[in-house]
């Protein structure tokens, strides 16, 4: 019985039946989604008898490695706070972020987050939007360079329609956010370990603002250290 679920889900086509039956679990609860997908991708993942490189899980993460995501990281979040969110506020409005204001000045809160953070956001998201999703579907339009363009771009928007609950604003930036980080999964396929870091210190350079109550006006902050 594993085996045929396993030979049924391994099939090419089926990250796309995965990818259209998940959201139907949002109706549910909207983590739901989420679930149901990385429930899949793990179920793979035993029946691969845990090939982690088949999610591209390859190369251990190495000084070089968190290095790189820390740069980058610094990147994604001086050229967002300056010049992308300020201009998606302008015309969106303000990010939703009601799911999570309970951390202010709350450390117990803001602890807990953060290893949720890291656990399902960083690891979990890349695992199932990176990992799984984008490399099916890559694998499964031709494997090429163009492929995989092609599944940055569904698996973004994918990504950000996830991210709808912070606002019209939280869905755009997070499409435009995942699409960044999707050209970086092309660039390094095996790497997937650099992706979870990037993702895990912007998350927690955010998170930190949200817990000191120095969220509002990000662009300004940023633009202070120049």
């Amino acid at each position: 019985m594993k085996t045929k679920i396993y030979n049924y889900l391994n099939k090419p086509y089926a990250v796309v039946l995965i990818m259209l039956i998940a959201p139907i679990f949002g109706l549910i609860d909207r983590n739901f989604v989420f679930f149901f997908g990385l429930g899949v991708a793990f179920l793979i993942l035993r029946g691969s008898k845990f090939n982690w490189a088949k999610f591209g899980i390859g190369m251990k993460i190495t000084w070089k490695t968190v290095l790189k995501s820390l740069i980058i990281s610094l990147v994604l979040f001086f050229v967002f706070g300056i010049f992308i969110d300020p201009v998606l506020e302008s015309f969106l409005g303000e990010y939703d972020l009601s799911s999570i204001e309970d951390i202010r000045g709350n450390l117990v809160g803001y602890i807990v987050l953060m290893l949720i953070m890291w656990l399902f956001a960083a690891f979990g998201e890349e695992f199932l939007f990176r990992g799984y999703y984008m490399k099916a579907l890559a694998e499964l339009l031709g494997n090429n360079n163009k492929a995989w363009l092609v599944s940055a771009i569904i698996t973004s928007l994918y990504f950000g329609v996830s991210h709808v609950y912070q606002g019209l604003i939280g869905a755009v930036s997070a499409f435009l956010w995942s699409f960044i980080i999707s050209l970086i999964f092309i660039k390094n396929r095996n790497n997937l370990l650099l992706l979870v870091l990037i993702h895990g210190i912007y998350d927690s350079i955010g998170i930190t603002l949200i817990f000191l109550n120095m969220d509002h006006g990000i662009s300004e902050w940023v633009q202070q250290l120049f």
